[in-house]
């Protein structure tokens, strides 16, 4: 079929549009605040052979790892229509256990396979485990929560209410859990929905063609990109303060080489998988990939299993940034990723002036859980919270943003205190805490809870020991700080909160980019 690129660019905007619908449903029919408010969650759309032809504009470290997901879906079961898979297994496609993903085949009228596949990711604000809202200081996966490998949760349009059981059976906020499982169905069956419009208007043939050619346009303009930048090998690490566990600080190297129109990306070097939860696996290196060399492109590139082609990863095994079984996974999503991400990052910075400097480099995970005496029912929350954005040769760094691999909101004060037992002290920018420089990095936030009843509490942060680096002589953001009642406590830690007890949360402010002395 005849390339027509106002055609594909129709397209690509009509295959976006329903995975940015599938978002909508997913969070206008949650029941959660984390998916409901914070939009922890991400959709996206891949053709016959499960490779991504749309996503969302949702959570990167969620989207360049679920096609692992969608191919580990599609190995393990012959799908049949009206099927629908659930997992969450880090050693399969997934990111950490509350992290659950949703795979489903469509098929066409009179189809024998799969036409295209829809898949959705959200993250649950309670999957079991050893403390309320599974993001534990862990050692192994097995005290992290309920693991699940690729399972059939519908059969045929029948929920596998058995099955639904044993999930619900496993956490501590069942009712919650179940809305949300069943809002990430309904998301998918609003994808089908307009999938089938689509191929109604234009045809299977058309549809499936103009997805090959997104593909290939994707490819060609990676590879454009790559060959426009010198070729050589560049190196950069940087490190992770400490896995919680004693170990620490924790190297991530990387060389990334360029070779004409390729890449290659090389984590050797990098540290062992330690006994604490900052492991990541494969699929978040490829996320932070993904990412990173997309945003190297000018251009506003359509996301699809094409920009990827050009590069090769090399991530070894039993290292923190391809860790093998039973490792402890819950940080690896959200800490490491950023990690992952800074230190490509600060390879990249040596090819061109367009790299900005690191960002808080932490998402600053919140978890706490326990029983609400006001509301006479359990619960458990999780949240990230948002830091400062390096600065870049064109402009100061935005303050108080998530950046990167997040890219969530935040909870509304009024929404938080409405579903916990627990009062927003204080929320504010923390000034002066972006790097100094020609232009200035973005400053952190503070961040202060009161509890008003008892509640387990754990801390999963990072930057308290090194502050985001700096560019061209600009100076590190401030590291974070974490403290209870006054007291400080670790970057990564677990305890109980007492009744009145208030904890505060200082994030990092970003690097700042040029020397200050030639502003």
């Amino acid at each position: 079929m005849r390339h027509d690129p106002i055609e594909l660019e129709l397209f690509r905007h009509m295959l976006v549009s329903i995975a940015e619908e599938m978002g909508i449903v997913l969070r206008k029919t949650s029941y959660s605040a984390n998916i409901k408010e914070r939009r922890d969650y991400s959709c996206a759309v891949y053709d016959a052979d499960g490779e991504t032809v749309a996503m969302g504009d949702h959570m990167p470290v969620h989207l360049g790892a679920m096609p692992l997901s969608v191919r580990y879906a599609i190995d393990a079961f012959d799908l049949k229509r009206g099927d629908a898979v659930i997992l969450n297994d880090p050693f399969r496609g997934g990111t950490h256990l509350p992290d659950i993903t949703i795979v489903a085949p469509v098929f066409v009228a009179g189809a024998k396979r799969p036409s295209f596949y829809l898949a959705n990711r959200a993250h649950h604000a309670d999957v079991g485990g050893m403390s309320p809202g599974s993001m534990p200081l862990a050692r192994e996966i097995y005290q992290e929560g309920l693991r699940i490998p690729p399972m059939l949760l519908v059969r045929g349009g029948v929920l596998d209410e058995d099955l639904m059981r044993l999930i619900l059976s496993n956490v501590r906020t069942p009712e919650e859990r179940r809305g949300d499982l069943l809002a990430q169905l309904m998301s998918i069956q609003r994808g089908e929905t307009r999938l089938f419009e689509l191929v109604k208007k234009y045809g299977l043939e058309r549809v499936a063609s103009n997805m090959r050619l997104l593909q290939d346009y994707g490819e060609r303009m990676m590879r454009a990109n790559l060959a426009g930048l010198p070729d050589g090998t560049y190196r950069f690490e940087d490190f992770l303060d400490d896995d919680g566990m004693g170990a620490g600080p924790i190297r991530i190297s990387v060389a990334v080489k360029i070779h004409g129109d390729s890449a290659t990306v090389d984590f050797t070097g990098t540290d062992a998988q330690p006994a604490g939860s900052v492991n990541a696996n494969y699929a978040i290196v490829v996320s932070a990939t993904l990412y990173v060399f997309r945003c190297l492109i000018k251009e506003d590139v359509p996301c699809t299993a094409g920009l990827l082609r050009p590069i090769e990863i090399i991530a070894p095994a039993g290292t923190v940034v391809n860790a093998l079984p039973p490792a402890a996974m819950a940080a690896g999503n959200v800490e490491t990723s950023q990690r992952i991400t800074d230190v490509l990052l600060g390879a990249m910075a040596q090819v061109t002036d367009r790299i900005p400097a690191a960002s808080s480099g932490t998402m600053n995970n919140l978890s706490f859980g326990g029983y609400d005496s006001f509301r006479k029912r359990p619960f458990a929350y999780y949240e990230t919270i948002a830091g400062g954005m390096g600065a870049s040769a064109l402009s100061d760094g935005q303050p108080a943003v998530h950046t990167h691999m997040t890219n969530s909101w935040n909870t509304p004060v009024e929404a938080f205190e409405h579903l916990y037992p627990v009062r927003i002290r204080s929320y504010r920018i923390r000034k002066g805490t972006g790097g100094a420089g020609v232009h200035r990095g973005g400053d952190g936030i503070v961040r202060e809870y009161e509890f008003l009843v008892p509640a387990d509490v754990t801390i999963l942060s990072d930057r308290r020991q090194r502050g985001p680096y700096g560019l061209r002589g600009g100076s590190a953001g401030e590291v974070g700080r974490n403290s209870v009642s006054g007291r400080a406590v670790p970057a990564k830690c677990n305890f109980p909160a007492r009744a009145g007890d208030v904890l505060r949360i200082e994030s990092p402010g970003g690097g700042g980019w040029g020397e200050p002395s030639l502003s």
